[in-house]
């Protein structure tokens, strides 16, 4: 009789050790998972402000140097091309897509679901900050459709705005940034997937 209470006792505290391991592992999984996604999350954010950075820098660069003027930029994009990695970092439903536009005096990368398409300036509570931008010397906004390709669309409360849209499995690992002030030619953003190029002219006088 004893030998059966100790070992049905032994049982019962076996399996509340048993069950408060499961929990543990549980909460540490969780918040391992929770703290890999906000990792991607910032590493993500950073790549996209260098990026915003580098353009604004060779746009600066070419247009204190005046009409003729020429600069390039190498870039190397790890997260911002990974669609998978975006897609949880900033809790997608669809496809990861990246905004590049000219806006103000600063250029904009944006990291945008292609269901929605929105920037989201700040934190709402729900969905955090996707839309990096960095400031240059060029006075310009340019939200013309004709002047990106490929060219498309984000949105922010009632306002739209136009820029090259990618997505994000286009980017290539190296980004060949070259920006050019050529007066015989009109304001424009391409970006060639195929030679992993972003070419930009800028026309002050135009």
């Amino acid at each position: 009789m004893k030998k059966g209470q100790i070992s049905l006792e032994f049982m019962f505290i076996f399996s509340i050790i048993l069950m408060m391991l499961a929990y543990s592992l549980s909460n540490v999984t969780f918040t391992q998972e929770s703290q890999a996604v906000e990792l991607l999350r910032v590493d993500a954010s950073l790549e996209a402000r260098s990026f915003a950075n580098s353009i604004s820098n060779t746009i600066s660069q070419v247009y204190a140097q005046g009409s003729g003027s020429k600069a390039t930029t190498y870039v190397t994009l790890r997260y911002l091309r990974n669609s998978d990695s975006l897609k949880k970092a900033f809790n997608m439903t669809g496809t990861p897509q990246i905004f590049i536009s000219y806006q103000s005096n600063y250029t904009y990368v944006a990291i945008v679901d292609s269901t929605t398409r929105k920037l989201y300036f700040a934190d709402n509570g729900t969905i955090k900050k996707n839309v990096f931008r960095a400031l240059s010397l060029y006075a310009k906004t340019l939200n013309d459709p004709t002047a990106y390709d490929p060219s498309g669309s984000v949105t922010s409360g009632s306002n739209t705005y136009y820029g090259i849209v990618l997505n994000a499995t286009q980017l290539p690992n190296k980004v060949k940034i070259v920006v050019e002030w050529n007066p015989d030619r009109n304001e424009m953003w391409t970006f060639n997937i195929t030679s992993s190029e972003l070419r930009i002219n800028i026309n002050p006088g135009g």
